[in-house]
C-alpha cells in the first residue's frame, strides 16, 4: 500500500463514490488508487466542468466532491470552479499532481507554485508528505465539510503518491456534530419580539442547506405563520406552491420592487442562514436602521451588506427552533400584504401571458416535467427568469452557480447529479452561448448514458449583456453571434436533438424525452434575439 492508497481509502470512507477530472502523468498513482478503492474515476473534457460534476455529486449524496488535475495547465484550468466552490460553499477536495521538490529545484517545464495560486480561493492549500498522508486527507475532508464548507486543495508530489505508506490505514475522521442553541437573555428577548410581532418575515439562504436546517426552518415558517423569502440557492425550503412562500430573490429588479417594500414594512426580520453573496446591490441595507433583525448564521458575518439587532452564530436549525419554542403566534399580517406580494409576483412571473418565448419555455417545462424533477441552470438572462418563475417543491431541486455566477455550469452539474441519482429526472437549462462553452461535455454525457434533458434557449446573443449595453446607451458590441445547429451537434454526440418554436412542439418534445432511457435529449428552443426584454 502506498500513500495514494491511503488518500483514496480515506476518501471512500468519507462517502465519496466518484471522482472527476483529466488524468496526467503526475496523477497516475492517484487515479489507480482511486479506482482500487472503489471510487469510480470519471473522465471529463475540462477540469472546470469536472469540478461542477463533483458539485452535482455532492448535492446528490452529501459526500464531498473530488476533482483531480495534473500539474500546470490542469491546475490552472480549475481555478474558476474552485473559486466557485469557495463562494458557493461547496465542499470540494481538489487533488493535484506536482513534480518532486528535488526536481522542481531545476526543472521548470509546466511548473509553478500551485499553493500560491490556490490559496486565495480555498479554505486551505496543503502538500502531501510522507508519513502523514492519512492525517492530511482527514484534515482536508474535515475542513472542507466544516462551517462554512468550501474547497480544500491538496498538492501531491509524484514520489510521495507512489511511496510506500508508513502509517496505519485508520478510518476517516468524522465530521463535527453541531451543538444545540442554549437559552440566554438575548434569545429570550428575541422570543419576546416574535411573540409580539404582527408583521414578521423570514429570509433564508444557502447556509440552511449545508447545515441541513431545512426542516427546522420549514416547521418554524408553518407553525408561526411567517412568510418566507429565500435566495435562489435556498429555493424550495418551503414548497413554493405554499401561500407563505414568496419564492426566491436575488437578481431580478422586478421581483425586488415587490419584495423590498415588504421587507421594509416588516416589524421583525428573521435571517436564517442568509448570506447576501447571492444578491444584487439593491439588497444592501434593505431595512431601516431601527428595524428589529434577528440573525442565525453558521459563521460570523463580515460582508457589511446588512446590519442585525441580534446575531446568533452556530447551528442555524437549533437557533430557529429555540426562537419559536413556546411562542404562540399572534395575528400575522392582518392587512394581507404578503398575499398581495405573492399575487404581484405571480402576475410578473406566473404562466399564461406569452404565446412563445423564454417565459413560455419555462412554463411548459415546469408543467410537463415531474414535480420532483431536479433542474440545473447556468448564468445569463435565462437564469434570472427561471430562478424567479420556476417553483421548487423541495430544496436542492434547482442547482446553479449563485455566488460567482459562472457560465457553462448547468450541463456538468446535471451530469454529476444524475450519475449518482439515476432515479431522478434531471433537466439542464442553458443559454446557447453557455452550451457552446462546454460542448465537449456532451461527449461526457454520451459516455454516461444518462437520459438528461437539455433545454437550450437559442437567441444567438449574450442577452443579459446586450440588455445592459442598451440600458447604458452603448452600441451592441461582442454580444451577437451566428447560430449553431444544436440538433446536428446533439446527434453527432450520440444524443437526440429536437428543434422547437412553439408551446405544443416543446410539450411533445418533453414527453418524448421522458420516455428515453439510454441517452440525452437536447431540445433547442428558438426564441429569437431580444426575447428577454421586460421579463425580469
Amino acid at each position: 500500500m502506498n500513500n495514494a492508497d491511503i488518500v483514496a481509502r480515506r476518501l471512500a470512507a468519507a462517502g465519496v463514490r466518484e471522482a472527476y477530472g483529466i488524468p496526467g502523468g503526475e496523477v497516475l498513482a492517484l487515479v489507480r488508487a482511486i479506482d482500487a478503492a472503489g471510487i469510480r474515476f470519471v473522465l471529463c473534457k475540462h477540469e472546470n466542468s469536472g469540478g461542477f460534476m463533483a458539485e452535482g455529486a455532492w448535492h446528490a449524496t452529501g459526500a464531498p466532491g473530488v476533482l483531480i488535475a495534473t500539474l500546470g495547465p490542469g491546475v490552472a484550468n480549475a481555478v474558476n470552479v474552485v473559486a466557485n466552490a469557495w463562494q458557493d460553499r461547496v465542499p470540494l477536495i481538489f487533488l493535484t499532481g506536482r513534480v518532486d521538490p528535488n526536481e522542481a529545484a531545476s526543472y521548470t517545464h509546466q511548473v509553478f507554485d500551485h499553493n500560491a495560486l490556490m490559496a486565495p480561493v480555498t479554505k486551505a492549500s496543503m502538500t502531501l508528505v510522507d508519513g502523514a498522508a492519512g492525517v492530511t486527507i482527514d484534515r482536508a475532508v474535515a475542513l472542507a465539510m466544516a462551517d462554512p464548507p468550501g474547497p480544500v486543495h491538496v498538492d501531491v508530489p509524484i514520489g510521495v503518491a507512489s511511496g510506500e505508506a508508513r502509517e496505519s490505514d485508520a478510518p476517516c475522521a468524522t465530521a463535527p456534530v453541531r451543538g444545540g442553541a442554549t437559552r440566554s437573555p438575548t434569545l429570550d428577548k428575541a422570543r419576546e419580539w416574535l411573540a409580539s410581532s404582527q408583521r414578521p418575515l423570514v429570509i433564508a439562504g444557502l447556509e440552511v442547506l449545508y447545515q441541513q436546517a431545512e426542516e427546522a426552518v420549514r416547521e418554524f415558517v408553518l407553525e408561526q405563520r411567517v412568510p418566507l423569502v429565500t435566495t435562489y440557492k435556498a429555493k424550495g425550503i418551503v414548497d413554493e406552491n405554499h401561500p407563505l412562500s414568496l419564492g426566491g430573490a436575488g437578481l431580478s429588479p422586478k421581483a425586488d420592487a415587490v419584495l423590498l417594500p415588504l421587507v421594509r414594512q416588516s416589524d421583525l426580520v428573521i435571517l436564517a442562514g442568509y448570506d447576501p453573496i447571492e444578491m444584487r446591490s439593491g439588497w444592501r441595507d434593505p431595512w431601516p436602521d431601527d428595524a428589529r433583525v434577528v440573525e442565525f448564521c453558521a459563521t460570523p458575518a463580515h460582508h457589511g451588506m446588512h446590519r442585525s439587532s441580534m446575531r446568533f452564530v452556530g447551528d442555524v436549525g437549533a437557533g430557529i427552533r429555540a426562537l419559536g419554542e413556546g411562542v404562540t403566534p399572534a395575528p400575522r399580517w392582518t392587512v394581507g400584504e404578503p398575499g398581495v406580494a405573492r399575487a404581484a409576483l405571480d402576475q410578473l412571473f406566473g404562466p399564461g401571458r406569452e404565446t412563445w418565448g423564454p417565459r413560455a419555455v419555462v412554463e411548459v417545462a415546469r408543467a410537463e416535467l415531474p414535480g420532483d424533477a431536479v433542474a440545473t441552470v447556468d448564468s445569463g438572462a435565462h437564469r434570472i427568469l427561471l430562478s424567479q418563475a420556476w417553483r421548487c417543491p423541495a430544496p436542492r431541486t434547482l442547482l446553479q452557480s449563485t455566488g460567482l455566477c459562472t457560465m457553462g455550469c448547468a450541463l456538468p452539474l446535471a451530469i454529476g447529479y444524475k450519475r449518482l441519482n439515476r432515479g431522478a429526472t434531471v433537466a439542464a437549462f442553458m443559454g446557447d452561448a453557455c452550451l457552446e462553452m462546454v460542448l465537449g461535455e456532451l461527449a461526457s454525457l454520451r459516455d454516461t448514458r444518462c437520459p438528461v434533458i437539455l433545454f437550450v434557449f437559442v437567441d444567438e446573443s449574450l442577452s443579459l449583456i446586450e440588455l445592459k449595453q442598451r440600458g447604458a446607451g452603448h452600441a451592441s458590441v461582442g454580444v451577437d453571434f451566428p447560430g449553431t445547429d444544436f440538433v446536428a451537434v446533439a446527434e453527432a454526440m450520440g444524443g437526440i436533438g429536437i428543434a422547437v418554436d412553439s408551446r405544443d412542439g416543446l410539450a411533445r418534445a418533453i414527453r418524448d424525452a421522458l420516455c428515453v432511457t439510454d441517452c440525452f435529449t437536447l431540445i433547442a428552443c428558438h426564441i429569437g434575439r431580444k426575447a428577454y426584454d421586460g421579463l425580469f
